[in-house]
């Protein structure tokens, strides 16, 4: 498969999302006390740059694999360990305006992912029912006996008169 067959609108949605990937998971491994403080997370610093890593890795992966389907389902799973995590860290949250802000977040994303990853996949199918209808065609000419059996057939055919040119409309008169 090549990259231009993501060329539609799944794949600009992917590449979107693998943009979108890449700048989150610089936020969280550059500012992860930040974001701990803001989403009641502290002393979860690590865990919140290791999140980073993967969304950078998939964000990458979403922008350079010539297949993006498995890179959006590992967004997918990274969106649900997201909402485990959020959830995990509910009770004992002390901002809950900042985790329920997260929390609609990573939803609102999930859904994104969801529509792209079933987008990728209807395109798929497209494309193999185009490539298989081809192949179907490929070795079919029009001719039912061939091109060279249909050589010099209509050699004596001769038009009926109301097919030809009206004697006044031609260039030149039949002799």
């Amino acid at each position: 498969m090549t990259r231009r067959a993501h060329r539609g609108s799944a794949g600009r949605l992917a590449g979107g999302l693998g943009w979108f990937s890449i700048g989150l998971g610089l936020l969280e491994v550059a500012a992860p006390r930040t974001l701990g403080r803001g989403l009641g997370m502290r002393g979860q610093e690590g865990l919140i740059q290791a999140y980073g890593l993967r969304e950078m890795a998939t964000g990458v992966g979403l922008l350079l694999a010539a297949d993006r389907r498995p890179w959006i389902l590992g967004r997918l799973a990274g969106d649900a360990l997201d909402v485990a995590t959020l959830a995990a860290n509910a009770r004992h949250n002390r901002h809950p305006l900042g985790l329920a802000v997260a929390m609609a977040a990573v939803l609102g994303v999930t859904v994104l992912d969801l529509l792209c990853a079933e987008a990728l996949r209807s395109e798929e199918a497209d494309r193999e029912v185009q490539a298989k209808a081809v192949r179907a065609y490929a070795m079919r000419s029009g001719f039912p006996r061939g091109a060279q059996a249909a050589q010099g057939v209509a050699r004596d055919f001769e038009p009926p008169r109301d097919f030809r040119i009206p004697d006044p409309l031609r260039p030149w008169h039949p002799a």
